[in-house]
């Protein structure tokens, strides 16, 4: 199970006016210590504010599971309550968990948390669901793996989309049709003929 840290870090926006005021936003970061989250906002926060700016807090987050979709950039948190049995009284006991969905609205975020949790073996409620002022997410990167730009796509990706266009769309190339090479070269002959006809 992965390890969420909330990040607020503090530093001076230019709002659509052009006036420069101090903001702080929220952050989200999977990494496996207090030490790992600080370098990892650094990091992050680095590339995308110009000038200088403050992490105010690092704390471990309840967030047990997030559900990113690609389509929207605002995160609802929803509250997931079920039932399970306690493995030494045998009695039933209430879980609840928080969890993050992106999402357009609060219905959308309602309709995306029950059809990511639909594999549950539980019957689960929904009971809370609110806008997250968490505006982004920072995931843990393995020892040697490197961040895909978002404008960039994998390799592998890349070469099934071009196979399933090919699949898809018959090739419409006009066969190339070269001149004989001997027709060329009798040519030349001809003309060196008439050159020579001509001097004398």
């Amino acid at each position: 199970m992965k390890t969420w840290f909330a990040c607020k870090v503090k530093y001076p926006k230019q709002d659509e006016q052009g006036r420069v005021k101090d903001v702080t936003e929220a952050y989200l970061a999977d990494a496996l210590s207090f030490t790992e989250a600080e370098a990892k906002i650094y990091e992050e926060m680095g590339q995308r504010v110009m000038g200088e700016f403050q992490v105010m807090s690092i704390t471990k987050s309840k967030i047990i599971d997030i559900f990113e979709f690609e389509d929207a950039d605002v995160f609802y948190q929803a509250k997931v309550v079920y039932m399970v049995a306690d493995a030494d009284s045998g009695k039933e006991k209430k879980v609840t968990n928080l969890m993050l969905v992106g999402a357009h609205h609060i219905k959308e975020a309602y309709e995306r948390i029950h059809s990511s949790l639909n594999n549950m073996l539980v019957t689960f409620t929904v009971p809370e669901i609110k806008e997250s002022p968490i505006l982004e997410i920072f995931h843990h990167l393995a020892e040697g793996e490197e961040k895909i730009p978002d404008n960039l796509v994998p390799v592998a990706e890349y070469e099934q989309q071009q196979q399933e266009e090919e699949e898809q769309e018959p090739a419409r190339k006009m066969p190339v049709i070269e001149a004989p090479v001997a027709e060329e070269a009798e040519a030349t002959e001809e003309d060196t003929e008439v050159e020579e006809n001509e001097e004398v």
